[in-house]
């Protein structure tokens, strides 16, 4: 009797503490939970510590904490009609456990679902903005606008949106080589350009300095003749001042410089004896004599 007792006792105290386990449950201080009975939400738990249920009811817990989202790159053409390879990211919180169980039920479909909407948002205010805006400050601008769109769309699953950046953005092989061919087109404009106007430069000097080459050569050829004309002026002056002491010599020296550039080695002329130009050929006596008689 006692042995049945005994047994019915343990099996009381075990039937108690499986029963006691299956009505108590402990929330981390990083999660919060759902209580539902039969796959039907009846209270949320945001606060940490240890809780009660029903034996037949069961918890859902989700993350308190800021999660990442990293939607897949998209393609998103710009006002300016250039196409961008957008990667970005996102932080949220859970901030409404209850909806978000009613909605997306888990962190995956909260993911497929946000993805979307972040994609989406970015299409819509990316669309209005150029290449130039993209990679500006003017960004952070029309980030704050992607931000409220999706935070306007998140809303509904029981989901803040904390912050939305743009990770990259890349152009589009296609559309960078052409870019780039753009760039090289226009570098070798300006390379053109200032190779043309370094030639007109170039070409400005060079008439400056063959003008001033004409001038100053036509001013020594003036200055030139100047002075020949002086020193011929000079030269005649004493001729004739050397002819007026002693014509006769003057007349036999300027002879015999006719001789000495007229006969030359295979030199040939043709002249009658009594030719002026011999008349010194007669001999030296002459001349002397004609000097003594004067």
């Amino acid at each position: 009797m006692n042995n049945k007792i005994t047994l019915i006792i343990g099996v009381i105290i075990v039937a108690g503490a499986f029963l006691a386990s299956s009505m108590f449950f402990t929330v981390d201080q990083r999660k919060q939970a759902i209580v539902l009975q039969f796959g039907e939400a009846q209270r949320t738990i945001k606060d940490p510590g240890l809780k009660f249920k029903l034996p037949w009811q069961d918890v859902q817990t989700y993350e308190k904490r800021v999660l990442n989202l990293d939607p897949p790159v998209e393609r998103i053409i710009l006002s300016d009609q250039k196409p961008l390879l957008v990667d970005s990211f996102a932080r949220y919180t859970i901030d409404d456990p209850l909806q978000f169980f009613k909605t997306v039920r888990s962190e995956e479909g909260a993911r497929a679902r946000l993805g979307t909407i972040v994609n989406s948002g970015l299409r819509v205010e990316l669309g209005k903005a150029t290449l130039s805006t993209v990679l500006s400050p003017e960004r952070d601008i029309f980030m704050k606008r992607v931000l409220e769109h999706v935070n306007g769309q998140a809303g509904r699953f029981g989901i803040a949106i904390l912050d939305i950046r743009i990770r990259r953005a890349d152009l589009p092989k296609e559309t960078s080589e052409a870019v780039f061919a753009r760039m090289k087109t226009e570098r070798e404009r300006e390379a053109a350009e200032f190779r043309a106007q370094g030639f007109e430069l170039a070409q400005r000097i060079q008439s400056t300095a063959d003008r001033e080459v004409t001038v100053l050569t036509a001013e020594a050829k003036k200055e030139s003749e100047i002075l020949r004309g002086q020193g011929d002026a000079a030269l005649t002056k004493i001729l004739n001042e050397a002819y007026g002491q002693d014509p006769e010599f003057f007349k036999f020296y300027r002879s015999m410089q006719a001789y000495e550039a007229s006969l030359t080695k295979g030199t040939y002329m043709v002249l009658t004896p009594d030719s002026d130009f011999f008349e010194f050929f007669s001999g030296p006596n002459e001349f002397l004599e004609g000097k003594a008689a004067k």
